[in-house]
């Protein structure tokens, strides 16, 4: 292909990312999440659209240097730092990857499965996750996820420590949770340790721009496009795109996967990530969200772009 047609596609898609913005900036519905105090307060007609392409190239429309909550996107990226560390075989046959059928804090799900987790995107999943990881203490544990993070991102992250607050403030059920897969055997440190970290990896504060990178990462067969090194190993990307075609937008994974043909997660902090393998990664972020817990804008961007420029994975 050459450069004049490259740059001709890349405008196409800035077009259609600048139509989506447009098309969808006065939709009004949906809720930011209430249950996480801090979420509530977050300005709820922010709305950025960013894709990252394998050559380092990022289009960017709208608010996407604002920093939010990556929230249970998160899950995706501890899963592929345990992925590296165990291998998939293993993780497998100790976490799984099937759908409950129940929502994603669910506490029945875990007793009609004899408290055995399902999938790391699933809170008891995710949180049975973070306990698999190596560690000598809680701050190693803590470091090997936000270093992984940083390493997706191609930059430093932090914690926003307010958001961290109030969710360690807020998160009786999940230390409850922590306790019964202690009692099944699927805890694997202290589940306070584990619960607590869990939280922290839900806090980290990211951009649209940063998700896009990260979730180019993805797309781009574990290289990090912009740093172009290799965060993850090649045959851990389809695992992790499964468990996103499978689980990635809680209840409504299957509306999801049946509007737009792409694996993606969503974060109850307004991000959603849908990954074009090979080709792109799209990463929106708009705070309010459906009943399910997933961005309304988001989900219609994804709809959008998916058919407008050919993406669906279902429609090959």
């Amino acid at each position: 292909m050459s450069v004049n047609q490259n740059q001709e596609q890349r405008k196409q898609v800035l077009d259609f990312m600048t139509s989506a913005h447009q098309t969808f900036s006065s939709d009004k519905g949906g809720a930011n999440a209430s249950y996480i105090p801090y979420l509530a307060s977050v300005p709820s007609d922010l709305f950025g659209i960013a894709i990252s392409f394998p050559d380092g190239q990022v289009l960017e429309v709208g608010d996407t240097k604002y920093e939010f909550a990556i929230e249970s996107i998160s899950k995706v990226f501890t899963l592929a730092k345990v992925l590296e560390e165990i291998g998939k075989d293993k993780f497998l046959a100790t976490i799984g990857s099937d759908a409950t059928g129940e929502p994603f804090n669910s506490v029945i799900a875990l007793e009609l499965h004899k408290e055995h987790p399902s999938n790391p995107f699933d809170n008891a999943g995710a949180i049975a996750t973070v306990s698999l990881l190596n560690a000598k203490s809680a701050d190693d544990r803590w470091n090997q996820i936000i270093s992984t993070y940083s390493l997706f991102a191609g930059r430093d992250l932090t914690v926003n420590e307010e958001v961290y607050k109030s969710e360690s403030d807020t998160n009786a059920h999940n230390r409850g949770i922590s306790w019964l897969l202690k009692n099944s055997g699927k805890m694997f440190t202290d589940p306070d340790q584990a619960c607590d970290v869990y939280t922290r990896q839900c806090s980290v504060a990211i951009t649209c721009r940063d998700l896009a990178i990260m979730g180019g990462t993805i797309a781009n067969h574990g290289v990090n496009p912009v740093t172009k090194k290799q965060v993850i190993s090649r045959e851990n990307v389809q695992p992790i795109l499964a468990e996103m075609a499978m689980n990635g937008l809680y209840d409504n994974t299957g509306t999801w996967l049946y509007n737009t043909g792409l694996p993606g997660k969503s974060g109850v902090g307004g991000g959603i990530l849908a990954i074009v393998p090979g080709v792109c990664a799209l990463a929106v972020f708009a705070p309010p969200l459906d009943v399910f817990g997933n961005s309304v804008k988001g989900q219609k961007v994804g709809a959008f772009l998916s058919e407008k420029l050919g993406w669906s994975l279902l429609n090959k």
